[in-house]
This record gives C-alpha cells, sequence and structure tokens, in this order.
C-alpha cells in the first residue's frame, strides 16, 4: 500500500490479466469436459443407430459437442443434394427413387469441403479467447520487469536525496521492483501452462473431428452415391 502510484498501477494492471486469464482457464475447463463428455455420447449414438434422422434430431440436443456440429453441417449438406436430385428427377418427368435419392461422386466432394470447414469452425471456436492467455504469458513478465526497473529507479533516487545509500531509503524501491517481478511471474506462468494445454487439447479435438469426418465420408459414399453413367461413343466413320 506504500508503493508508489506507478507501482501500483503496474500490479492493478497485472491483477486485471490474471483475473481475465483464470476466467479464461476456468470456462475452457468446463467447456472442454461438457464437449468431451457429448462427444462420447454422440459417437455411441452414432455408431449404433442407422438412421440418420434419429441421429440428426440426437444431435441438436447436444449444445457445446464439436462432432455434433460437424456431423450437423454435413447432413444438411446431404439432404440438400439430395433434394437437387429430387428437382432434377421431377424436371425428367421420373418417379421419385425408391429408398431416397442418391448423389453424385462430384456432390460427395462438396460435402467433405463442407466437413472441412465446419472442422475449422469448431477448431476457432474451441481456441476462441485463447489468444488471451498467450499474451498474458509473454506480456506480463516484461510488465512486471518494468515494475522492476521502476523501484530500483525509485531507490537511487531515493540514494541521491538522501546522499547515503542506507537501507531504509533503499528497501522501499527494491520491495516495490521484487513485488513487481513475483506479480508479473504469478501472472505470466499459469497462463503459459494451460495455454499449452488446452493446445493439445484442441488437438485431440481436432483429431477426432478429422476420424469422423472421414467415416461419414465413408458412411455417404456407401450409402447415397451412385456412380456416373459411361457415355458411350460411336464411330461414325
Amino acid at each position: 500500500m506504500q508503493s508508489s502510484p506507478m507501482a501500483k498501477g503496474v500490479l492493478l494492471l497485472l491483477l486485471i490479466f490474471s483475473i481475465v486469464s483464470w476466467a479464461i482457464i476456468c470456462s475452457k475447463f468446463s467447456t472442454y469436459r461438457k464437449a468431451k463428455s457429448e462427444d462420447g455420447r454422440f459417437l455411441e449414438t452414432f455408431s449404433k443407430t442407422e438412421n440418420l434422422t434419429h441421429i440428426y434430431n440426437f444431435a441438436k440436443e447436444l449444445r457445446v459437442s464439436p462432432l455434433a456440429r460437424v456431423f450437423l453441417t454435413g447432413y444438411r449438406e446431404l439432404y440438400v443434394f439430395q433434394e437437387m436430385a429430387k428437382e432434377e428427377r421431377k424436371k425428367r418427368g421420373e418417379p421419385p427413387a425408391a429408398g431416397g435419392e442418391m448423389v453424385t461422386p462430384r456432390d460427395l466432394k462438396g460435402i467433405s469441403l463442407a466437413l472441412n470447414k465446419a472442422i475449422n469452425l469448431e477448431v476457432g471456436r474451441l481456441s476462441h479467447r485463447l489468444d488471451f492467455l498467450a499474451t498474458t504469458g509473454s506480456t506480463t513478465p516484461f510488465i512486471g520487469l518494468f515494475g522492476t526497473v521502476w523501484g530500483i529507479m525509485h531507490s537511487f533516487r531515493s540514494i541521491g536525496l538522501q546522499g547515503t545509500a542506507s537501507i531504509g531509503g533503499v528497501a522501499p524501491g527494491i520491495a516495490e521492483a521484487l513485488i513487481a517481478t513475483a506479480a508479473g511471474l504469478v501472472a505470466a506462468i499459469p497462463a503459459v501452462i494451460f495455454f499449452n494445454y488446452f493446445n493439445n487439447k484442441i488437438y485431440l479435438f481436432t483429431s477426432v473431428m478429422d476420424d469422423f469426418s472421414l467415416d461419414f465420408a465413408y458412411m455417404a459414399e456407401k450409402n447415397f452415391v451412385r456412380e456416373p453413367v459411361e457415355e458411350k461413343s460411336f464411330d461414325l466413320s
């Protein structure tokens, strides 16, 4: 409380960084735990249920699961391409296909592209606000160092005013310097640790989503893709 206004400002700034960082850490812990739990429930339903409409209705109830969001994107794209195929069949005057409309390999590429975009979107959502942890880990030690330098300057100023290098004149500035250094490290160390920890979690989520997108594309290819009809060539010579 007896620190200079500049030292108090440095400590207040470091306190704000620390509070916001811990708020993000607690929020991400809760979000990732719920996401992992919902991903497990979704994969269990997806592996045991063959009705895509039932899986779609179940996935809409999962608010945090990245896998459910990726599936919803793939399902909607598949539905859109099936509707387009149905409209083309109507234009040709053909009856509706038994067992649902089929899509082309070109449509499957569009579905795969949409799945990749959905994965990138989920990675961005999972990474939201983690940049603040990186900023905290890289800047707060230097902010603390600034407080350290300021405290040492204050100590030398006191020595100059008193004309003697007594403990009483040097101790307050040194105390300010040590407090600022410690506060900078207290704010930076947890931010760096949990930034790396959460990045590893995001990598695991991304791997699971990549594997699921391949499984979904294979399922769509096996059940909904029709091979293009090869055009016969005639020799007119």
